[in-house]
């Protein structure tokens, strides 16, 4: 009877240990598990998606940010006194109300003078590996310091943007608040503008949730226009989490681009001979919601935008079926567009420099 209650305290204590090491053994060879969206394609729960693999990656959900620095970017994302005239700002360009574009062949600036080229989405950008058709802004907050100086966009100096805000003590109150000093400089004022935009994400795309393993969330033509976009080539430019915006590439890879032979793209940068005519490949996030389509706009047509794109950089010719399932595909790509409360701006007053319509 003692040995038998002796083997019975055993077993129970050998599976309370098991029990109890198991947990912190698996744990030990896994990474944390993330709940929801995220960066290892993982579902709700920590769940491993069977589609992880996937070439497109789902939006991740953070809610990181410096709330104190992205609210102030928010105010100088909608300032019109950064620009010149008082009147136009970074939304006037990259509209919120209208998928982060203008919806525009080229942008209307200081004076209505026309820009030179298409402006792209500002959703998702953070994504981008550099900024600008061109690429000639390294990241987000570099890319916020142009628009101000351009004679063409906001037609402002960064000396006088900095003296406007540094009139005004909410700003100058503000500005302290997240950086230390009551001295305002360009330098924060583009990052802040920057920390705005980097929350200017589009989550939870039916295709996202497609990718998440929920299977029903897509159909089966838009399935189908997926698998087209893998067989195609065309993923070999457009993947990742925004569907685009890795790399650089020549706009006419498989057949001169005839469209547009003026806009150099990528060579006005580095003035190398073999960039001429590349161009930063675009984000296809929201791509429905972004018309015209291009550097040069060429084509207010999703449809028309993938024939063109099958026939110069992939050199073949897709038939009308295969062209709308594709573009099926691509409308799944519309995320949750951000809900932005638009922020009361401090008053200006007597020390404030007067906006200039010259």
């Amino acid at each position: 009877m003692k040995i038998v209650k002796f083997t019975k305290i055993c077993c129970l204590l050998v599976f309370a240990i098991i029990t109890i090491a198991l947990p912190v053994i698996v744990s030990a060879e896994e990474p944390p598990r993330n709940i929801g969206y995220g960066r290892g394609g993982r579902m709700q729960g920590g769940a491993i998606s069977p589609r992880s693999r996937e070439p497109i990656k789902p939006i991740p959900i953070s809610f990181d940010d410096n709330r104190a620095k992205t609210d102030l970017g928010k105010k100088l994302f909608f300032e019109p006194r950064l620009s010149k005239s008082g009147w136009i700002t970074c939304n006037s360009c990259h509209n919120l109300s209208t998928g982060g574009a203008d919806n525009l062949p080229t942008s209307i600036g200081h004076k209505w003078m026309l820009g030179p080229i298409n402006s792209p989405t500002v959703l998702n950008a953070k994504f981008n590996r550099a900024q600008f058709w061109d690429g000639r802004a390294k990241d987000l907050k570099e890319q916020a310091k142009g628009p101000i100086a351009n004679p063409m966009e906001m037609a402002s100096n960064h000396d006088l943007a900095v003296e406007v805000l540094q009139s005004i003590p909410e700003y100058v109150k503000l500005f302290k608040a997240v950086y230390g000093e009551e001295k305002i400089t360009i330098d924060n004022v583009a990052d802040a503008i920057a920390a705005f935009e980097e929350t200017l994400t589009t989550p939870n795309s039916r295709f996202d949730s497609w990718l998440n393993g929920y299977d029903d969330k897509i159909t089966a033509e838009e399935k189908s226009g997926y698998e087209l976009f893998k067989e195609k080539g065309c993923i070999s430019c457009h993947n990742g989490f925004g569907v685009g915006g890795n790399s650089f590439e020549k706009f006419g890879a498989a057949k001169p681009y005839d469209r547009d032979t003026q806009t150099l793209g990528r060579y006005n940068v580095t003035k190398d001979e073999r960039d001429k005519y590349v161009f930063k490949v675009p984000l296809l996030r929201n791509i429905e919601l972004t018309a015209p389509y291009f550097h040069d706009a060429s084509t207010w047509s999703l449809s028309e935008a993938v024939n063109v794109m099958a026939e110069y950089q992939l050199g073949m010719k897709l038939t009308n079926d295969e062209t709308n399932k594709i573009v099926a595909f691509l409308k799944t790509l519309t995320g949750d567009q951000p809900e932005v409360i638009f922020p009361v701006l401090p008053p200006s007053n007597a020390n404030t420099p007067q906006p200039n319509r010259n």
